[in-house]
């Protein structure tokens, strides 16, 4: 059992998983991204003067790829694979079908907890930035680094381009989620977009080195506000548009004053085989290996086509 002075920290997500596949009987590490230099674009202009586009790695729900969503556990056939565009003039309905997402503890039925179009809408509103851009992009969930930064960042970029889109916010999920929204933000910022990340795995987004850094101390899943609370998404995405606005540097972090519950063992849940019966670690490693097969044909299918 954790003592309660560490569930007070953040969560070591790097720690976490390496420990968690080892234990499932994956003898290689995963090697996370890391940089020494970190690429920090300066706004062109002040917000109010700014188009805004939003980076998700949620999916849009499609039935028929199973179940998705509340309730639902990890289904590799209803991951993407390449980013994909949809106008933010309609509400979409965005599901986090991820494996490294905290189904234990996240809210999986608020989207505004994932996907702060609502509160990107009612920012503009009140005059904090100019519009929102005509899309917003999806930015797939991919472990190889390499195909990140040299397949779907300049997809990204091309589609932002085309928007002309001046700052971008950027909400990962799972882990790996967080490591590829961290992989664009640098490659935007070489391309002169300025960024800022809302996310909730504060090692892996510092490990890679990004300019700037909204860290909320939530559930995997849930970096973007409270569940079914409105003041929570205005105001942390508040925060965001300032971070975005007044960073002076690159590597900046603020952290959220959100607080998910006044019990901090929530935390410990997380990837912890020490939780685990012995049968349902066989039926873990079982799931992740169907998975990273399903995955595997799911990825050659969609570059052949």
């Amino acid at each position: 059992m954790a003592k309660s002075s560490e569930l007070d920290q953040p969560v070591s997500y790097i720690e976490r998983t390496r420990n968690f596949y080892l234990g499932l009987g994956y003898e290689t590490p995963y090697v996370w991204a890391h940089y020494l230099d970190t690429p920090f674009a300066p706004l062109g202009k002040p917000l109010n003067q700014s188009v805004l586009g939003l980076v998700t790695t949620a999916v849009p729900f499609d039935l028929s790829k199973g179940p998705q969503g509340s309730g639902a556990p990890y289904n590799a056939a209803a991951k993407f694979y390449e980013p994909y565009i949809l106008p933010t003039d309609r509400e979409h309905d965005l599901r986090i079908a991820h494996v490294g997402i905290d189904r234990r503890n996240a809210n999986m039925t608020d989207a505004n907890c994932w996907f702060p179009l609502n509160a990107a809408k009612r920012a503009v509103g009140a005059g904090l930035i100019k519009s929102l851009s005509k899309h917003f992009y999806g930015l797939p969930t991919n472990r190889s680094q390499r195909h990140t930064l040299d397949i779907d960042a300049p997809l990204v970029l091309r589609m932002m381009r085309a928007d002309q889109v001046d700052v971008a916010v950027l909400i990962p999920n799972c882990p790996i989620c967080h490591q590829s929204q961290s992989l664009l933000a640098r490659y935007l910022e070489e391309a002169g977009i300025p960024t800022v990340i809302m996310g909730a795995a504060k090692d892996i987004v510092e490990h890679c080195g990004v300019p700037r850094f909204l860290f909320s101390d939530l559930p995997l899943g849930n970096a973007a506000a409270l569940p079914n609370n409105l003041q929570s998404q205005d105001a942390n995405f508040e925060l965001a548009l300032h971070l975005l606005e007044h960073a002076s540097g690159p590597q900046t972090t603020m952290q959220s004053p959100l607080v998910w519950s006044t019990d901090p063992s929530w935390k410990s849940d997380y990837s912890n085989l020490d939780r685990l019966l012995p049968e349902e670690i066989v039926r873990l490693r079982a799931e992740a290996e169907k998975a990273r097969i399903t995955a595997r044909e799911l990825r050659v299918k969609s570059v052949g086509a």
